[in-house]
Parts: C-alpha cells; structure tokens; sequence
C-alpha cells in the first residue's frame, strides 16, 4: 500500500496577521518544521497545499521533494485545499498533516498505519487530533470538501468506520493566533 503525505499549507492566517508558515521556529520557518517531519515519515508521495503567500513561501522554504498544488481557493478555508490536492494524489492511502502543526512526530504518523478501516484519527490524552489517515473508499468525499473544518464532518459524520488511535500525551500546538505562536515557543 503506497501512503501519499498532504500538508496542508494555503491558509491566508487571517487570525494571525501575518504568514504563520514563514514564522521563525528552531532556526527555520514553522513550514520547515512540519516539512522535515513529513519527510522524515518516508510517504512515497509528499504533497503540499500553497495558497496565501506562496510566492514568500516559495523563496524562504525549502520544498525540496514536495509537489506543490496551488489553491485558488484558500481562503474558503482547509476543505479547498483537500478538495484541490485530491486529483494529485496517486496512492491508495492518504495522511492529513496540518503546516502549521510542528509537534507532530514521524512515529506517531506511522501509528496510523496499521489502522484497518477506512480513517484512522489520533486520541490524544486531551482528544482527537491529526494527523488523520484515509484511504481510497473516502477519496471521492474528500474530493467534494469546501469549507473550514469540513474534514472533521467527514469524520464524525460521515459513513465511514474510524479507528482511535492512542497517542500519549497532549494534542500537538496548532499555530492559529499568536498566542498558539508564544505557546509552541515556550515548549519548545
């Protein structure tokens, strides 16, 4: 079974102000991080959605081993981006990672796995979080996405079985404001 790798990286950052992905952090940018993690994973696909601020993002990231998908559409939130990057996908399985979401380790994407249903999610001791596994029967629903938080539909209401995955520990800083920002500093 072939794993593509999606990162999710075409948000505007509206609540932030300013390009979250392009946010120094560990000496690189916070898109670097969640980049080198997702590199680190070994997906015989590696996608990554570019919408606002693409052309900084271009210059000052490096996106070596990644194709790229432009999103028109990024700012009707994260569900575009899915919707777009769909037609590329060439695997039979599919890993949601968030851009913005740096703590996610290489072991726990590799605990998705195993999962023997159609999605997998990680439960983490505070609750559910990604990243999330889908594989190919989910693949025309995520085609069909708009909207923010449209994959979260998917999974609670969508008619697909769903394996929890046990994660220890907190659910991983999702840089949104710039409070998320000075917390994800201050634990690093």
């Amino acid at each position: 079974m072939g794993v593509t790798g999606l990162v999710l990286a075409a948000g505007g950052s509206l609540r932030l102000g300013e390009a979250k992905q392009l946010l120094p952090y560990r000496g690189r940018t916070l898109l670097d991080a969640t980049l080198d993690v997702a590199r680190a994973c070994g997906f015989d696909q590696l996608l990554v959605t570019l919408g606002g601020s693409a052309g900084e993002i271009h210059r000052r990231v490096d996106l070596s081993g990644c194709t790229v998908v432009q999103n028109p559409g990024y700012s009707s939130g994260c569900g575009s981006s899915i919707s777009t990057a769909m037609a590329s996908v060439r695997e039979s399985a599919l890993i949601l990672l968030l851009g913005d979401q740096p703590g996610i380790s290489a072991a726990t994407v590799r605990s998705l796995l195993p999962a023997p249903t159609p999605m997998a999610v990680c439960r983490y001791d505070n609750g559910l979080g990604h990243p999330f596994l889908f594989r190919e029967p989910t693949f025309p629903e995520l085609s069909a996405l708009h909207g923010d938080k449209a994959v979260w539909k998917v999974l609670h209401e969508g008619p697909y079985e769903v394996t929890e995955v046990r994660v220890d520990g907190p659910v991983p800083i999702d840089v949104d404001t710039r409070d998320d920002y000075d917390r994800l500093l201050a634990d690093s």
